[in-house]
């Protein structure tokens, strides 16, 4: 598996093909989940080949949204099954990483420990200091795309979503949990702030 060389033409690929308009499903927001992603792998004991797989997930995870939002992780999959085997992927390893893509599927439902880590490296921004500004770029995406108009609703969507949320690795639960239940606790205090 030449992991470098993969990296390297996807970074690109991604860089030219997302659109403009992707204010969070971009190249910063791939290249956040890739350094999470090995930040949680290596702290859960994660090494060798299932560190490269979970990388290359991460590294692929959104690309499906170079054709569209609309099931981008399916979208995601199909571009690793054209590109890895070019790069020395088996088609057991393919299989592999296609699965990692999938288990960032909202509502998350992973089968493993390398899904577990993709899906807490995906919302790792959720327990961390810069859960604000990077939530701005997702609401002015899901703006653009029709699917909320207001900051109240926004908010809204924020609280159900970090309520129904929860990390699965150990090194998340530990390191971002806290914080997360911070940020929604001030989310529910602009919500009750907007009904007056």
């Amino acid at each position: 598996m030449d992991f470098e060389s993969v990296k390297k033409m996807m970074l690109r690929k991604l860089k030219v093909e997302l659109p403009a308009f992707l204010t969070y499903h971009n190249l910063s927001h791939v290249l956040d989940v890739l350094e999470s992603a090995e930040n949680i792998g290596r702290s859960e004991g994660v090494s060798g080949e299932d560190m490269i797989l979970l990388k290359t997930a991460a590294l692929f995870h959104d690309s499906g949204f170079i054709k569209g939002p609309q099931n981008h992780e399916e979208a995601s999959c199909e571009i690793a099954q054209k590109i890895l085997p070019d790069f020395g992927y088996t088609q057991h390893q393919v299989d592999i990483v296609n699965g990692i893509i999938l288990a960032t599927k909202i509502p998350q439902m992973p089968h493993n420990h390398l899904e577990d880590i993709i899906g807490d490296a995906d919302l790792d921004y959720l327990g961390r200091d810069d859960f604000f500004s990077i939530g701005k770029g997702l609401f002015e995406e899901l703006k653009y795309f029709g699917v909320l108009r207001t900051e109240t609703e926004w908010n809204e969507l924020q609280r159900n979503f970090i309520e129904a949320h929860s990390y699965h690795s150990k090194t998340s639960l530990a390191n971002r949990e806290l914080k997360k239940q911070k940020h929604l606790k001030a989310i529910k205090a602009k919500l009750l702030k907007s009904k007056k």
